[in-house]
């Protein structure tokens, strides 16, 4: 069991938490909800002992096994991937390490001793079944057994994530603290992480995530920090949200009722008061009014944290029916074939989904759907691409906007010295800088925030930032990679929002479930081929339907 006791966090003049006291039980799995910069990071950094707090104590029993995912992918680069891996049991590692290093010398009796108690440590850790149970992990994240004797800096970003949460996951901690553990993976991986935590881990779990589906498949409560304080709710998080709503909604009368009554007793008072003989009841009335005044003080005036973007996405003039054709496209880096003979159509008003496991080439197929359009501009040119051989044609009247994957790249290149105002009018000077200013308001960018430099600003903001420019483009097509990455829920629920009230066409790349579920019509899955013409590029499935629906199929092929 954690225990916190009237535990304080600040940030400079920013309180985080304040007086917080709680505990998470063993075998609870708690998910961690807040909006950007609540302190769902910083909170779970105190667990692992990598950050301090103000005033009170934070309680963890010695000896516990805690495993933290930790967030810098380089820190491995040097070291063999499984190797990584095995270095999530400190103990078991060291020995395993010492006795290779004893074995590569001459053997005397002093180091037959040592490598005596060292084969104990081992056989104490199940150190000779450790490789195949390493090995185990990473195939269930998508990294390949061809893959597990290379150094680590032959992955990408996204990959590294995945050995780092395969070395949290190999420690077999006792509590285990996730900090985005779904970033950067594919939906095929984040299901098998799922079942992972569900049906295998039962020790204490807490996992910060904006993927609304992942926690509700894994959380059997949710940490939520708000109200510069942290209330645990029983349930996933669907059932967080119906019960937090329904708290509000009480506090909200009880503060409305005390507003009412507190009118009614200020009247008698101001009525009363004088009069000599009803000078008691009008002390007893201004005693009830200061304990009305404090309900209206604790239920009333708290303001969540929690504030969900307006994005709307109008459209200057329809495309024709006919919106893009991919014929035969293939596309190559180097000797690596990433597409090749990809082919398909898209109607006006689709919204299609392009999923498979990370770095088969969604990202490439998107960049050459944006190369082929002819009104570019110059922010985007320097992420798309052209094919190899084949064609790629947008139909009449299709205008085209891009989202890429890398936001603060976008930023870096275009925006450096610049506002969020600053950044978004010169896209569109004709526009009144009132209209503007309600789009960044809209995206919440009000007040300071519209003003701090683009360069400062965070993950979320950046993206939202980029949404604005496609807000302002009034495109009938819309093309985006990840636009998921690094929004809280409420972000991705009010850009979830905006595409679906839109008329024009999606096309887009998203790990989150709750995302594609909600959004696609249409499924794209980009797979290895299974004919056995490995490095020729992957196979194009097409499914019309929605996202649950092709699970669903999935799933009856699997049975039959």
């Amino acid at each position: 069991m954690i225990v916190l006791d009237k535990v304080t966090k600040r940030y400079g003049p920013k309180i985080l938490f304040e007086n917080v006291s709680l505990q998470f039980d063993p075998g609870k799995r708690y998910g961690v909800a807040g909006a950007n910069g609540a302190g769902k990071s910083t909170l779970l950094e105190m667990l692992s002992g990598h950050e301090e707090w103000d005033t009170g104590s934070v309680d963890v029993p010695s000896g516990m096994r805690v495993g933290f995912l930790e967030q810098n992918h380089f820190a491995y680069d040097e070291q063999r991937i499984l190797d990584t891996v095995l270095a999530g049991k400190a103990e078991l590692w060291a020995a395993m390490s010492e006795k290779e290093k004893l074995l590569a010398g001459e053997v005397d009796d002093a180091i037959g001793l040592r490598l005596g108690e060292l084969e104990g440590i081992i056989a104490e850790h199940d150190g000779y079944s450790a490789e195949s149970e390493a090995a185990e992990l990473l195939v269930g994240l998508g990294i390949a057994p061809e893959k597990h004797l290379e150094p680590m800096r032959s992955l990408n970003g996204g990959y590294k994530l995945r050995v780092l949460l395969a070395k949290v996951l190999f420690g077999r901690p006792e509590v285990m603290l996730l900090d985005e553990p779904t970033n950067h993976l594919d939906l095929e991986s984040i299901h098998w992480l799922e079942r992972f935590l569900v049906d295998e881990f039962k020790g204490t779990l807490l996992v910060v995530s904006h993927d609304r589906h992942f926690l509700n498949s894994v959380a059997t409560h949710i940490a939520d920090l708000d109200y510069r304080t942290i209330t645990v709710y029983t349930g996933n998080y669907a059932e967080y949200v119906a019960a937090k709503y329904e708290n509000k909604q009480r506090a909200d009368a009880l503060a409305n009722n005390a507003k009412k009554k507190i009118g009614e007793l200020q009247d008698f008072v101001q009525r009363f008061g004088a009069h000599a003989s009803k000078s008691k009841q009008a002390q007893s009335r201004l005693k009830q009014i200061e304990k009305l005044e404090e309900i209206v003080e604790t239920k009333g005036s708290k303001r969540s944290s929690l504030v969900r973007p307006y994005v709307r996405f109008d459209i200057a003039k329809p495309s024709g029916r006919d919106v893009a054709r991919v014929t035969g496209a293939r596309k190559a880096f180097g000797d690596k074939v990433v597409l090749d003979g990809v082919s398909l159509h898209v109607n006006r008003g689709d919204r299609i989904a392009v999923i498979g496991r990370s770095g088969i080439g969604k990202s490439t197929l998107l960049k050459l759907l944006v190369g082929a359009y002819k009104g570019l501009d110059d922010e985007t040119r320097p992420y798309v691409l052209g094919p190899d051989a084949g064609e790629v044609r947008w139909g009449n009247d299709a205008s085209v906007g891009y989202f890429a994957q890398d936001h603060h790249e976008a930023l870096d290149r275009t925006g450096k010295g610049t506002t969020p105002y600053e950044w978004l009018y010169r896209f569109d000077t004709r526009r009144p800088q009132e209209e503007i200013r309600a789009i960044l308001g809209r995206l919440l960018f009000s007040g300071e925030a519209a003003l701090k430099p683009t360069e400062g600003l965070s993950g979320g903001e950046a993206a939202r930032l980029l949404l604005g420019k496609m807000v302002l483009g009034r495109h009938n097509v819309l093309v985006l990679d990840e636009p998921t990455n690094h929004l809280d829920i409420e972000s991705i629920e009010g850009l979830l929002e905006g595409l679906q009230a839109f008329e024009g066409t999606v096309f887009f790349v998203s790990h989150d479930h709750h995302f594609v579920a909600r959004l696609a019509t249409r499924v794209l899955e980009l797979r290895d081929r299974s004919s056995g013409d490995a490095g020729e590029g992957c196979e194009l499935v097409e499914f019309g339907g929605t996202y649950e629906e092709y699970l669903e199929r999935g799933q009856q092929r699997a049975t039959a």
